[in-house]
């Protein structure tokens, strides 16, 4: 299985850290707020945490106080689809094929619910087939992107497609309001909003650099579950963190990595490029020292992280995407999601 083509897309809305910060002051959630929520959303909006900026489907930024089940479910049912697509659209774009060369649309989403799912919506706007295999997977948070990735895999070795487009979207501010719950609160200051696609197919790009799928795996624990999920309450999503994430995902992902490289016979050391997920600078930091990386390794994600914030399951194709247009060392690269599960999954690169 080959990359041949991969796009992003975010709302046109870009918000520094400091003018949420601003815009939460003014607020009068804010104030109905008790000190240490408060603290929470200064620490973490003002700190040292990694971001800059994120895209956020908020116009204006104090759209977010007005959270009702009816708005949040709104506002992902507008952007979604047209992140989705527009993302795909620079795919295809890219590996050069037509919307009706595609024989499977695989979405992954996890920050809002539709029926039909997402591909009806992107299958429409982009004019897809309709004979087009259409698959919806919902609820794997923030590690989606390498399940959907596994999906492709299989339709292509089997010879049930040749050409697949894989697309995750994530509108996370879908899932933002005020409360005093550190969950809620910290998810407010590190998730943005984006879309991510990349078209697979059984032959390489001759436009563009070869980027071979060669192995993968995945891990699931369900005895960590409730360190890093979502829960539905008072007919909102609310996301559960935990202070050990970090440590998780870094255990988990140390697993996963061992366990591709074993069976491909490479070792750590010939890895040229790293691609992470970026739950957070923390998550970035127990990555680190977990698995003895150099901070340069690292830097393709930091990047991302800085602009954009958690887009969630978009964000390994935003950091691929970015080691590419940035060019990378070729040989063999690492990609790695993690997320509710908890799960880790990754997979080997080669990249000529």
């Amino acid at each position: 299985m080959f990359i041949t083509g991969i796009g992003t897309a975010t709302p046109t809305q870009r918000y520094t850290q400091a003018e949420c910060w601003r815009a939460l002051q003014e607020s009068k959630q804010f104030k109905q707020l008790d000190r240490r929520a408060r603290t929470v959303l200064q620490k973490v909006l003002l700190g040292e945490n990694g971001i800059r900026t994120r895209y956020l489907a908020l116009n204006p930024l104090t759209e977010v106080f007005d959270a009702t089940p009816d708005s949040l479910h709104q506002r992902f049912a507008q952007h979604a689809p047209v992140l989705a697509a527009h993302a795909a659209e620079g795919a295809l774009q890219q590996a050069g094929h037509q919307p009706h060369e595609v024989d499977a649309v695989i979405i992954s989403t996890c920050t809002g619910y539709l029926c039909p799912g997402l591909t009806s919506y992107v299958a429409e706007r982009l004019g897809l087939r309709p004979d087009v295999l259409a698959l919806d997977l919902v609820g794997q948070g923030c590690g989606a992107a390498l399940p959907n990735l596994r999906t492709a895999e299989a339709l292509l070795a089997a010879e049930r497609c040749r050409r697949v487009l894989s697309i995750c979207v994530e509108v996370c501010s879908a899932a933002f309001y005020i409360d005093s719950d550190p969950g809620v609160l910290i998810s407010d200051c590190l998730f943005g909003d984006g879309a991510a696609a990349v078209v697979l197919a059984d032959a390489p790009n001759p436009r563009s650099r070869h980027i071979e799928w060669k192995a993968a795996a995945s891990l699931i624990d369900p005895l960590e579950r409730d360190a890093l999920r979502f829960e539905q309450k008072n007919g909102m999503l609310r996301n559960i963190l935990t202070p050990h994430v970090p440590i998780l995902a870094a255990r988990h992902a140390e697993l996963v990595l061992d366990e591709v490289l074993d069976k491909a016979g490479v070792t750590r050391s010939q890895i040229s490029t790293w691609i992470w997920h970026a739950g957070g600078r923390d998550v970035l930091a127990a990555l680190q020292q977990q698995l003895s990386l150099a901070a340069t390794d690292l830097n393709w994600s930091s990047a991302v992280l800085s602009e954009f914030g958690n887009l969630s399951s978009p964000f390994v194709y935003f950091v691929l995407q970015a080691a590419l247009k940035g060019n990378a060392p070729g040989g063999w690269w690492w990609l790695s999601s993690f997320g509710a599960g908890f799960s880790c999954h990754g997979a080997l690169l080669q990249v000529v």
